[in-house]
């Protein structure tokens, strides 16, 4: 999902990136609140996380959608362990060190950042929560989060497209762009289900003291 140089107009790149700067500037207080109130340091989760993230979206697969590509997202199951906002942090990180690889571009720092740091782990975050309300298993609640999150993710960038490219047939254009990202994204976001369910199931019943949502969900049951 990371677009390219180039391909967003100016208007529109800097939109995204206040949107975007909004939410760092809340991520780095949360993720600075959090590291005093944890007895263990809260930076090396965070830090381990960023790197997972890194490594899992970075493999990405050229796609027919202009100046994009497709790829495994990992904030989602980031936004279960480590929290939605500080999941926006390590998600514009990851998108710089990126951006200078070859993958996604600098003027689209924001609109990159809104779609994988911001709609995907935010989405992932609250549908998880509200399927633990309805007592879902952990593993199920965190799967159908990730693979949901990370659909979301692919159909706000199509979205990002069809509003600076075609902005006289937003809504048609799209469904083409978002039709572009299904043969490749949706066998991805399966993916996304399985090793997020896994992952999040491990930790919640080895060391759930790690998990975000623990601490602000779990002991206020």
């Amino acid at each position: 999902m990371h677009i390219s140089d180039g391909i967003l107009t100016p208007v529109w790149c800097l939109i995204w990136f206040i949107i975007a700067i909004i939410f760092l500037v809340i991520g780095i207080n949360r993720i600075r609140k959090m590291d005093k109130e944890n007895e263990r340091s809260y930076m090396p989760i965070l830090a381990l996380m960023g790197a997972a993230v890194f490594v899992i979206s970075v493999w990405h697969i050229p796609v027919p959608v202009t100046g994009s590509s497709s790829h495994p997202v990992g904030t989602p199951m980031a936004s279960i362990i480590i929290g939605p906002f500080a999941s926006v942090v390590i998600t514009f990180i990851i998108l710089i060190i990126q951006a200078f690889i070859g993958h996604g571009g600098l003027t689209t720092l924001g609109a990159n950042t809104v779609s994988m740091g911001i709609v995907g782990p935010f989405s992932a975050y609250l549908l998880f929560l509200l399927f633990k309300r309805l007592k879902l298993p952990v593993w199920t609640s965190a799967g159908i989060s990730a693979f949901i999150g990370s659909i979301l993710v692919y159909l706000t960038t199509a979205f990002q497209l069809a509003l600076s490219l075609n902005p006289t047939s937003v809504l048609s254009h799209w469904l083409i762009y978002s039709a572009g990202y299904i043969p490749t994204q949706l066998p991805l976001a399966i993916a996304e289900f399985i090793f997020t369910a896994g992952i999040v199931e491990y930790i919640y019943k080895n060391k759930p003291d790690l998990l975000y949502f623990y601490h602000n969900y779990h002991k206020r049951d």
